[in-house]
């Protein structure tokens, strides 16, 4: 019997093309689905299973060995800034991690700190990003609708992920940098690397091959 390799999967926009991706693979499960509330499964054989999890949590699963592989966004492993080998870009997922502010045809309301106030998901980012720059900024953390903060007086500038760019329009914000580049992303927990390294090289043999192949 084969060794059972865990992959974790993540909940949200990657979850789709993650299975669809895995599937042309020949690694399925006709229940792993993205509306369904089970988030474990595994193969007749127990060759493989897959675990759905947070999408800022498949790092920390694969890291402490509760999963041998996982994919998961750029943009979180740069945040997370976790201990994994990360042997593959998956091409889906493509976004930008951008900084904005409100542009020439709205004015957000001015906060009343003396530091320039930036409201993100993603502090470890910001923070690094500015330190590069020797800017000294006060970094806000949130957890969702982060467009509100410069119309709220919370921020004056937000650090934030963008696919096509739709929301920041609609919430009369506009690009001031990019940060990063961010796309879905294969990571591998260390020791499983090294002790399931015919499988482990296998899966990621497989994948290498789907994603070289799409037309």
């Amino acid at each position: 019997m084969k060794e059972t390799l865990t992959i974790a999967l993540p909940k949200g926009r990657l979850l789709r093309p993650a299975v669809r991706l895995f599937g042309r693979c020949g690694m399925t499960h006709r229940g792993l689905k993205t509306n369904t509330r089970r988030l474990i499964f595994e193969d007749h054989g127990r060759s493989w299973r897959f675990v759905i999890v947070r999408d800022r949590d498949v790092p920390t699963y694969v890291e402490y060995g509760a999963a041998d592989m996982g994919v998961v966004g750029k943009d979180v492993l740069l945040e997370e800034e976790r201990d994994v080998y990360e042997p593959l870009d998956l091409k889906f997922g493509r976004c930008r991690l951008i900084l904005a502010q409100p542009d020439a045809t709205g004015r957000g309301r001015r906060s009343l700190s003396s530091k320039i106030r930036v409201a993100t998901k993603y502090p470890n980012i910001t923070e690094r990003h500015f330190s590069e720059k020797g800017l000294a900024v006060e970094i806000i953390k949130l957890y969702g609708s982060i467009e509100l903060a410069p119309w709220a007086g919370l921020a004056e500038q937000i650090v934030d992920l963008v696919a096509s760019g739709r929301t920041l329009r609609e919430h009369q914000l506009s690009s001031v940098e990019t940060i990063a580049e961010s796309t879905a992303r294969l990571i591998v927990n260390r020791a499983s690397l090294k002790l399931k390294y015919q499988r482990v090289t296998e899966v990621i043999r497989r994948l290498r091959e789907t994603i070289e192949a799409r037309p």
